[in-house]
């Protein structure tokens, strides 16, 4: 069934001011450049004004910071965000229940929600539990005793290793593992690496998403834990026993090391990588590419290998953009010295 909104209503559901008639009817949403009639469209970008008006759009979302002219208009504080918000309830589609392949491989004991889809290939474990509305996708693999909360998507080729616990509405990508072992080893006198047995487990919140190909490593004991709400991307390292804070955002390629906690609302910026055994505060904001090496407290703003503040990162990329300048500058004055040395010396030598 085609989804239909009011333009008030609209509003309401983005707490967005609006300017035109409240009774117009929205049916999609649509990008500048191919809205028609019944789409709302979005403006974050003045530089966009003319194409925007002029656009087939019914309605236009624009944040309050940018002035326009034009018949039906919702501002509001973050068009970005109030964009999204839109986008998913028109895409939102009901679950619709695919029942259990035939080639699927379902274990002993398990216990099954009523509304389930599980794919071609899909080989589930003993003990393993899935809530409602949840579907597990072709090539999946369950260990034994795992928990999987309702309304969770585990897309194709995505290995849960026994014991892991899922919370409510969790997105796993294609080819995530959740729950190998950890990177544990004591070495020995003669250089032999002994393996350290990975006994604990993985927890991971309501909300949250894991991104293609990344991993999150069993805890050496305990448990790894991803809290709720966190965003995770692709090719992403969680190792054993580290604790993501709530809302989190761990960008493309970080590497986390073994028994780091964060803070809630952490950004990671991509290719960033953590020492173990630290602790970042909540709200910590890392730049792409830096290393962080140490304790940091709530709020930091670093960049650069080691980390460091942000601002004392810029001035010092900035002397390193100079450095060519300087050896120039410091060649030229060794030069001056050494000729005023000299003539220094003769005129005592004259004396």
């Amino acid at each position: 069934m085609e989804k239909k909104l009011t333009l008030e209503a609209l509003a309401r559901m983005v707490e967005g001011e609006l300017s035109g008639d409240p009774a117009l009817e929205i049916f999609g949403f649509g990008p500048l450049d191919s809205a028609g009639p019944g789409d709302i469209t979005f403006l974050v970008n003045a530089a966009y004004l003319e194409q925007a008006v002029g656009s087939g759009a019914t309605a236009i979302l624009v944040g309050k910071n940018i002035d326009i002219e034009a018949d039906n208009v919702v501002r509001v504080d973050d068009a970005y965000l109030a964009s999204a918000i839109i986008q998913n309830y028109f895409l939102k589609q009901p679950f619709k229940t695919g029942g259990i392949h035939a080639s699927a491989v379902i274990g002993k004991n398990c216990s099954l929600g009523r509304e389930i889809t599980i794919g071609a290939q899909v080989a589930i474990g003993d003990r393993v539990t899935l809530g409602e509305q949840v579907e597990i996708c072709a090539g999946t693999v369950i260990g034994d005793d795992v928990t999987i909360g309702d309304g969770c998507t585990i897309r194709a080729n995505v290995t849960i290793e026994r014991g892991c616990e899922l919370g409510r509405r969790v997105i796993i990508h294609p080819g995530c593992v959740i729950g190998g072992d950890g990177y544990g080893y004591a070495t020995d006198k003669r250089g032999v690496h002994v393996k350290r047995p990975q006994l604990g487990t993985v927890r991971i919140g309501d909300d949250v998403e894991i991104g293609a190909n990344s991993c999150v490593d069993r805890a050496t004991f305990g448990m790894t834990w991803i809290k709720s709400g966190t965003k995770i991307d692709n090719l992403v390292q969680v190792a054993h026993n580290v604790v993501v804070g709530e809302n989190s955002l761990l960008v493309a390629q970080v590497g986390i090391s073994g028994s780091t906690t964060l803070g809630r609302n952490v950004v990671l910026g991509g290719q960033t990588g953590t020492v173990g055994h630290i602790s970042i505060g909540d709200g910590t904001m890392v730049a792409g590419k830096s290393a962080v090496h140490g304790n940091q407290p709530a709020g930091a703003r670093l960049c650069g290998v080691p980390a460091i503040d942000g601002k004392q990162w810029f001035k010092c990329v900035t002397v390193f953009s100079r450095l060519p300048d300087l050896l120039k500058d410091v060649k030229r004055l060794k030069k001056e010295i050494a000729h005023l040395q000299e003539q220094d010396e003769s005129t005592h030598k004259e004396g």
